[in-house]
This record gives structure tokens, sequence and C-alpha cells, in this order.
């Protein structure tokens, strides 16, 4: 099983750009599907976007489709979110996810998908 961890987030203000990054540790990275949730104060955890295993399939929420990119590089066991255009409504706390997938083409929309987590980091946009 892998160990995430999140790094990249902070306050920036409207319109600018973030990338997230999420270390893995452990063996096997190219075989997780993975994926980025966000949870603002109050609100329920929602998908970001997943992607599959070498990256040939990605899955984007309609309110982050053609601003952020969900990309990966097994070689270096990082999974990269890069976050263009942001707005206040994007501020919360990132968390990346993964679960091992016997399928190249396969990702998971729901957090009860994946079993392992990073401890998140938090993004704030400031208008």
């Amino acid at each position: 099983q892998v160990h995430l961890v999140e790094s990249g987030g902070g306050l920036v203000q409207a319109g600018d750009s973030l990338r997230l990054s999420c270390a893995a540790s452990g063996r096997s990275f190219s075989t997780y599907a993975m994926a980025w949730f966000r949870q603002a104060p109050g609100k329920e955890r929602d998908i970001v976007a997943a992607i599959s295993q070498y990256g040939a399939l990605t899955y984007y929420a309609d309110s982050v489709k053609g601003r952020f990119t969900f990309s990966r590089d097994n070689a270096k066991n990082t999974a990269y979110l890069q976050m263009n255009s942001l707005k206040p409504v994007d501020t919360a706390v990132y968390y990346c996810a993964a679960t091992p997938t016997t399928s190249s083409h396969t990702y998971y929309t729901t957090g009860e998908s994946y079993n392992t987590w990073g401890q998140g980091t938090q993004v704030t946009v400031s208008s």
C-alpha cells in the first residue's frame, strides 16, 4: 500500500495558478488509480479529478473542467494537479487519494472507492 503526501497549497488571489503535488511512497504506484478531492468548510467532500494508472483516462468535475489538469509521473511516484484561473469557490482542503486497480483504463469518482488518502493541503483563493 502506498503512503501519500500532498504539497503545494497556499494563499493566492483570484486568477492565479497553483500546482499541487501528491508524492507516493511504497511499491507499485503505477497500479493505482488516483484522484483529487476537496472539502470546503461546512461542505461535503467532492471529487475534483481522477486519473487512471498511466494517465490515459482522466475525469474532471464540471466546476474545474478547462481550468485544472491532473497528471502523473509514475517514474517519480508523483501526481500533480495544475490549477489555473483559480476562483474563491476553489477554496478548500485538497486531498489526494489512491486505490489499486487491475485495469489501466479505470478511475473512480467516489471517495468510497479509494483506500488510501493523504493528509490534505489547504488552498485559499482570495477575491
